[in-house]
């Protein structure tokens, strides 16, 4: 079964001038010539994304879009027509967001949080400003300390509301993250704490010492690059810390503390030094 604003694995059922026939259980679907991977012939499977062209005919391309449907994601306006405006999205049709669907008022060159989402009258992928319609926390799919996607909604007083797995909303805390987020970024994070009335709090990264693993690298290759030699420690302003390792004053005092049990740095007093 296809699925139509998403990416689908089609076999190549026949071959023309203008491209391949990808098969949908009908007569096919045109992957136009420009988009067929060299050496494509009848019987490779494919993997696609489908949507409609200008003529309102079910497409395939490789081209990959900035999103797909159920994603939420900061897009360009690239014109602005009475009955909408048009967002570039990466493909070469531009996605359209009708007028009834802008919260803002929308101007070409103006980027804008949407979600894509299929058109219950047309069966074309759109796009809509209305999120808010979309996400719930009263029934929730995640727990504390799952892995999550997050996308960057709006500041508050106490941080940033974002968005969780394109369902629910949550805070990442202004005092767990060192670096300017602005609406549309998009970060990997991990569910801190569910509060009894649903709200979440969220950090980013990935938790305890599933991270210090991802990072110990990171700090070595730093040393490598140092001459063996970085001027930071505990005592270290945390600004300073993410600026040069681009990570929390804690976690790099985790990875510091787990390279030191693996002997592969010593401390001084002014900083950590690379192991022979």
């Amino acid at each position: 079964m296809i699925e139509v604003g998403k990416f689908n694995t089609l076999k190549v059922v026949r071959q023309s001038e203008i491209g391949v026939f990808l098969d949908d259980g009908d007569k096919g679907i045109l992957l136009p010539k420009r988009f067929v991977p060299p050496g494509a012939k009848v019987g490779d499977e494919l993997e696609v994304f489908l949507y409609h062209d200008s003529d309102n005919r079910l497409i395939a391309t490789t081209q990959k879009p900035i999103a797909v449907v159920g994603d939420m994601a900061m897009m360009k306006v690239v014109a602005v027509t009475p009955q909408g405006a048009f967002l570039d999205w990466g493909l070469m049709k531009d996605l359209f967001v009708a007028k009834s669907q802008q919260i803002s008022f929308m101007r070409e060159g103006g980027k804008y949080l949407v979600s894509l989402y299929i058109d219950a009258q047309t069966g074309r992928v759109a796009a809509t400003e209305k999120i808010d319609r979309l996400l719930s926390n009263d029934d929730l799919t995640v727990k504390e300390n799952d892995p999550v996607d997050l996308v960057v909604y709006r500041r508050s007083d106490i941080g940033y509301v974002v968005i969780i797995n394109n369902v629910h909303t949550g805070v990442l805390y202004f005092d767990e993250v060192y670096e300017d987020l602005k609406p549309g970024d998009k970060l990997s994070g991990f569910i801190k704490k569910i509060r009894e009335d649903n709200k979440i709090d969220v950090k980013a990264g990935v938790r305890g010492y599933d991270r210090v693993e991802s990072e110990t690298e990171k700090v070595l290759n730093l040393l490598k690059k140092n001459d063996g030699y970085l001027p930071y420690h505990d005592k270290s302003d945390p600004e300073d810390i993410y600026r040069v390792f681009g990570m929390s004053k804690k976690t790099f005092k985790m990875t510091t503390g787990a390279l030191y049990k693996q002997k592969k740095i010593s401390f001084t007093q002014t900083g950590i030094k690379l192991e022979e």
